[in-house]
């Protein structure tokens, strides 16, 4: 704990809903949810305008939809967000060499490591000015928390949202969390809070005066002994410059349950192919290949291989996980799957073993490719089912326009695609500064409409 507020704690206000109403003036002050627009989707992102009519984040979004049937539904621009991060992260790192990013949207800084405080004065000038900055570099809003503590700055930022500043001065964090919910705690979520509401706690004060013994018989000796720490106010742990990368994984939820083994087998490779291109982006590679599977019923099953060595061969991943969906039963249906690499490393020795095996079996399958094509005997329907399948993994034309995507006209310039379907696609075209724009309709092939690139926030008219 430190005797003056110099951990900062930086929120983006409503960040991925808060960048498209920048990006799109006819947007702004109403509501918009970001997220997956599919029946299973979820919300990643609630503008402010949508929050009043009960949207959330994580909230399912047909549900999300009943609440607030008006709001422009957008599918995530995640390159975009990335993009407007990078800005962000360059600021704080401006102010100390210590910043250590959460997410896209959040990060920690040190800023007695920069030098640009000592006291509280100095912690709020540093704050007030980041805030001025991201302003007037990016267009959006972001909160800051400023603490002694991480854990006292992450609650101050959630405080001084929207767009505000709040400083806790260091000693008053007891006073501050005592009358709060034990929610407000790191680590309490539905399943502990309800737990500690059975045995008589729901504020930070119980849990003060319940003790440590009390806390460690109902939750154990970790996280008892560290949540007794915390309801005191306690909280030392350093601002940490860089994470290192445990896995690197992608999934998909699918719209309908998948039933055909071979359309799941060919999702399964995609996958791989997905997951090592991030792989390689990290610049890692790595030893373990875990293949999620969640079916009809919401039941999860996980199956992992280690290699004798790390990875980052495409080829080599997309075997493993064919072998590890070998041993699923997917018999009732699958709603996601997905593929990631654990055990990572900074550089790649090559399983020669797998690679003769991977060798041999795509051999194998030229073989019977080829025998089917010469009427040889065996499972015709399987080759048959593969070309069936591959092209339900590409979109159709009419999906290519996807809600809230940039778009260029040859005529009408930038815009953005509102809807599509039944062979039409909906654009408005206006840009970040201008006027809300008007509303056109093309055909899906209209020539003279192409996808187009995010447009920067700051500096057009």
């Amino acid at each position: 704990m430190r005797a003056a507020p110099t951990i900062l704690h930086l929120d983006m206000d409503a960040f991925f809903a808060a960048a498209e109403q920048a990006a799109k003036p006819s947007l702004r002050g109403k509501p918009v949810v970001v997220g997956g627009l599919g029946p299973r989707g979820v919300v990643a992102t609630a503008s402010y305008e949508a929050r009043r009519f009960g949207v959330h984040s994580a909230m399912p979004m047909g549900q999300a939809r009943r609440l607030a049937p008006n709001a422009a539904y957008l599918v995530p621009r995640f390159a975009f967000y990335r993009s407007i991060s990078e800005q962000v992260m360059e600021l704080l790192g401006g102010l100390s060499p210590l910043v250590e990013p959460l997410s896209l949207d959040e990060a920690f800084v040190d800023l007695e490591a920069g030098g640009v405080a000592e006291d509280s004065a100095g912690a709020r000038a540093a704050g007030e000015r980041l805030r001025v900055d991201i302003l007037a570099t990016t267009g959006l809003t972001g909160s800051v928390g400023l603490a002694g503590s991480k854990m006292i700055a992450k609650i101050a930022s959630e405080e001084a949202k929207p767009d505000g500043l709040v400083l806790i001065e260091p000693g008053t964090e007891r006073e501050l969390l005592g009358p709060r919910s034990v929610r407000i705690l790191p680590g309490v979520g539905p399943a502990t809070g309800e737990h500690l509401r059975r045995a008589g706690m729901t504020t930070v004060s119980d849990l003060a005066e319940a003790g440590e013994d009390e806390l460690v018989r109902l939750l154990g000796r970790a996280h008892g002994a560290s949540l007794h720490q915390m309801a005191q106010g306690y909280d030392d742990r350093p601002v940490v410059a860089e994470r290192d990368a445990k896995s690197v994984s992608v999934e998909d939820t699918f719209d309908v349950d998948l039933h055909d083994r071979v359309r799941i087998r060919v999702e399964v490779e995609r996958l791989a192919e997905r997951c090592v291109g991030r792989l390689r982006a990290s610049g890692h590679s790595g030893r373990t290949i875990v293949l999620k599977v969640r079916r009809f019923d919401f039941s999860t099953l996980t199956r992992s291989e280690t290699l004798r060595g790390p990875t980052d061969d495409p080829g080599v991943v997309r075997e493993a996980a064919r072998r590890l969906l070998e041993a699923v039963d997917t018999t009732g249906g699958v709603r996601l799957l997905g593929v990631g690499v654990s055990g990572l490393a900074d550089y790649t020795q090559e399983d020669l073993f797998a690679q003769a095996t991977r060798a041999e079996a795509e051999a194998a399958e030229a073989g019977d490719a080829a025998g089917a094509v010469a009427g040889e005997a065996g499972d015709a329907s399987v080759p048959a089912a593969v070309a069936a399948a591959e092209p339900e993994a590409e979109q159709p034309a009419e999906r290519r326009w996807t809600p809230g995507h940039d778009v260029r006209h040859a005529v009408y310039g930038a815009g953005w695609v509102q809807g599509s379907g039944v062979g039409r696609v909906t654009v408005r075209f206006e840009e970040p500064g201008s006027k809300p724009g008007r509303v056109r309709t093309f055909s899906v092939d209209d020539p003279d409409l192409v996808p187009g690139e995010a447009l920067p926030l700051v500096g057009r008219t």
